[in-house]
């Protein structure tokens, strides 16, 4: 952090945490009413949905109706059809015998939390519709869902309901304010970068930060520069200019200063107005692909992704503890076992071509290796079926429906990932960083291959 001179932020999902299942559940209900009016059944309205059912790293087979879980290798370990989990042999069947192309059309990527909602929304339709024995197109089932939500945030329904009852959907972080002013201090630069519109910016922004501290009379005192309307990730691209908003009005700028708020840009746009090193600066955000990849590959600037779900993800590590120091015991045991078996396999090949020694002796022999196959891959099942009963209880203890965000089994899931190669570092909220000297160098561990172990 010595060598970062400007730090950015997203704003929803970064700056502003949101009350996740307030927020899922405002958007399926003005989902469900918009769907109605496009023609589907009016007892939608009595919709039954779980909004914890939907993590991040999900993917849609909207020719099926799936959605799937998959580890870092595309590999699809779990998956619901509706509300309904399917089974390891519909798995097989359907993703393991032919690869899977996540980013053709067939597929949709759920990377986002703002996106859980068209999931949550997804899997219960689909479900109540299957269950009165109505046909269900799934292609044009999740086309109609995402649209009815974009719908719902274009006509101001889903502004409007945040905006007036902040307290309700928004988590007021008390520690980010001086977490902020800790950053300036330093000599830090900030920055905020978001894709909101600038009615809805500017109460946001009031309302976590306007009467936070006495020495910022307004919440763009805390940024030397403040940009809405921003169109990541075309920002990142292309962009477009930079405009100023001045009342209602916007205006061409060439210049950008602290107390404005802006809209529009571009990267290179900023980075020529500002001055700055591209790689002096972190960006903060919380979409994996509009703010960590995107910023990564179309500049040389840092990254920080915030992960709300961290706090989930440590508590069940800790919870479940023993069943994964079990679980490291019986993989280490299964390997041992698989080394014996080859080797009593390789005997009992040799003894069945035949060797010296009399056909009583051989045939005792072969017996007795038989024997020490037939023990060893007992005890092989055995280990699996405790293995298989440990895998359940420690996903229930991370998720109800997922498990482990950020892992599947004993892989990183595509999600975790994603993490692991585009956020420089992770934290679960930005008043996190207020823990850490504002010149800390923050270490992973050494990555190993498969040979240095």
């Amino acid at each position: 952090m010595s060598t970062i001179e400007w730090v950015g932020f997203d704003m929803d999902y970064t700056l502003a945490i949101y009350n996740q299942q307030a927020m899922d559940a405002l958007s399926v209900d003005l989902t469900v009413e918009r769907l109605i009016r496009r023609g589907y059944p009016r007892y939608l309205r009595r919709l039954a949905y779980d909004t914890r059912f939907p993590i991040r790293g999900l993917l849609i087979d909207k020719k099926h109706g799936h959605v799937l879980k998959m580890d870092r290798h595309k590999v699809v370990l779990k998956g619901y059809h509706g509300q309904t989990r399917l089974s390891r042999e519909q798995l097989l069947e359907l993703y393991h015998h032919k690869r899977i192309r996540p980013h053709t059309a067939r597929y949709h990527w759920i990377d986002t939390l703002f996106a859980l909602s068209e999931v949550t929304a997804f899997a219960a339709i689909i479900a109540a519709l299957e269950q009165k024995g109505d046909q269900v197109d799934y292609d044009k089932l999740f086309v109609d869902v995402r649209a009815a939500i974009d719908e719902a945030h274009r006509d101001g329904s889903v502004y409007k309901h945040v905006t007036g009852n902040l307290s309700r959907y928004v988590d007021r972080d008390p520690a980010l304010a001086r977490t902020l002013h800790k950053l300036r201090s330093a000599g830090k630069r900030l920055f905020v970068l978001t894709n909101s519109p600038a009615g809805y910016t500017n109460q946001m922004m009031e309302f976590l930060l306007g009467d936070a501290m006495p020495e910022y009379p307004s919440w763009q005192n805390y940024f030397d520069v403040s940009i809405c309307a921003a169109q990541k990730p075309r920002w990142f691209e292309n962009g477009q200019p930079f405009m100023q908003l001045d009342g209602d009005v916007l205006r061409p700028t060439k210049h950008l200063e602290r107390g404005t708020l802006y809209e529009g840009g571009n990267l290179r746009d900023f980075e020529r107005m500002t001055g700055c090193v591209p790689s002096s600066v972190l960006y903060v955000g919380d979409h994996i692909y509009g703010d960590i990849l995107r910023s990564k590959k179309e500049s040389s600037w840092r990254t920080l992704l915030i992960l709300q779900e961290l706090d989930a993800e440590i508590a069940a590590l800790e919870l479940c503890l023993t069943d994964r120091t079990r679980g490291r015991e019986l993989y280490e045991s299964r390997a041992q076992l698989e080394d014996e078996l080859r080797f009593y396999q390789a005997r009992y090949k040799e003894l069945s071509k035949g060797s010296n020694g009399s056909a009583v002796e051989l045939g005792a022999e072969r017996s007795r290796v038989k024997k020490a196959i037939d023990r060893i891959r007992a005890e092989m099942r055995r280990l699996d079926q405790e293995h298989a009963g440990l895998v359940e209880r420690v996903d229930t203890a991370f998720h109800p429906y997922w498990g482990s965000l950020l892992k599947e089994e004993h892989e990183m899931s595509s999600f975790g990932h994603q993490v692991n190669l585009y956020a420089d570092i992770y934290t679960r909220r930005v008043s996190c960083l207020a823990a850490y000297s504002p010149t800390q160098f923050f270490r992973s561990p050494h990555d190993l291959m498969a040979h240095e172990i």
